[in-house]
């Protein structure tokens, strides 16, 4: 029977605190990667309706057409009303087309939301471009103020070559506001008035 030394012991034991230091900092890593790699990897596949960013137009127009649908909706811990100006377009693929939505600040102060976005059917996503978006940066509000947020998009023209996609007619444009809970800015809050002022 062989006996391990004092000394061969302590040198397993470095080697396995080693092993699981090596370990436990590839996964605390991972964890701080994995929601950029998954962003990225929504908006390179298009993947959960996730539109694409455009910074050229396309080169041709088709004649088939597709009704792109809006819609607008705020998150509760935001008191803004966000609406869409149009509620349907229909666009040739490939044709730039401009659309716009108005938020109004409900609140006594400045406040700032970032807009999550998507589109349905969840496969359109690839082929959807968007060139100008408010959804791109944090948008701030002042209190009763109303904002006109522009939305420049195309259609991607190889949508047509897409057979899962014979027989579209329809998209639907989503955007949610969400408040930023820590903005690139400082809030500039409303003033309040002193004791005893009459303003």
């Amino acid at each position: 029977m062989s006996v391990t030394s004092p000394k061969g012991l302590s040198r397993a034991h470095i080697k396995v605190a080693a092993y699981c230091t090596l370990f436990f900092s590839v996964m605390f890593g991972a964890a701080f990667a994995a929601v950029p790699l998954y962003d990225w990897f929504c908006r390179v596949t298009g993947f959960g309706g996730t539109t694409q960013v455009a910074t050229s137009l396309p080169t041709r127009v088709l004649d088939r057409t597709v009704e792109v649908r809006f819609d607008a909706n705020v998150s509760r811990d935001l008191n803004w009303e966000f609406r869409q100006r149009q509620t349907t377009v229909r666009v040739r693929l490939g044709e730039p087309t401009i659309v716009y939505f108005t938020a109004t600040n409900r609140g006594p102060a400045e406040s700032v939301g970032t807009a999550s976005y998507n589109v349905t059917p969840q496969n359109t996503g690839i082929y959807f471009n968007k060139t100008e978006c408010f959804c791109f940066t944090e948008q701030f509000i002042k209190p009763g103020e109303t904002v006109e947020f522009p939305v420049a998009f195309f259609i991607d023209p190889d949508l047509a070559d897409d057979h899962s996609l014979k027989t579209l007619d329809s998209i639907t444009l989503s955007y949610t506001f969400f408040p930023t809970r820590n903005p690139s800015r400082p809030l500039r809050l409303a003033p309040v008035a002193a004791a005893g002022d009459s303003r």
